[in-house]
């Protein structure tokens, strides 16, 4: 796990220090856009990278111009439906291509892939 110096933490019950995951929703859309007027093709087996995942927020870091980029863990759906999703960790998510999910809560070491994706919305 990347840790940044925007990483919350907290004490568990004398467990030690943990980082604390925000709920977000990552913004596919935003942040696999494609190029206006670049030519595409579908690939049915492909990576769905249109819609909203939920994703769990634990860090922040500012690039050279300012811009605020969020660590996030978040799962990635195959466009041909399957169950299975690609699980991607601390990936740096520009900070427009995040919202908060207020659905969730924020926690220390919350499981992963808890919530509904929002694919095409």
């Amino acid at each position: 796990m990347l840790h940044t110096p925007y990483t919350r933490w907290t004490d568990d019950d004398g467990r030690g220090r943990r980082p604390v995951f925000t709920a977000v929703w990552v913004r596919l859309d935003a942040l696999y856009a494609r190029p206006s007027g670049t030519p595409g093709h579908e690939v049915a087996a492909g990576l769905d990278v249109t819609g909203e995942v939920p994703g769990r927020l634990h860090g922040w870091l500012s690039s050279v111009k300012g811009e605020w980029l969020g660590v996030v863990d978040f799962e990635m759906p195959y466009a041909d439906g399957r169950r299975e999703r690609l699980a991607v960790a601390d990936q740096l998510v520009p900070a427009q291509a995040l919202r908060p999910d207020r659905t969730r809560r924020s926690v220390a070491e919350q499981e992963p892939g808890v919530g509904d994706d929002r694919r095409g919305s």
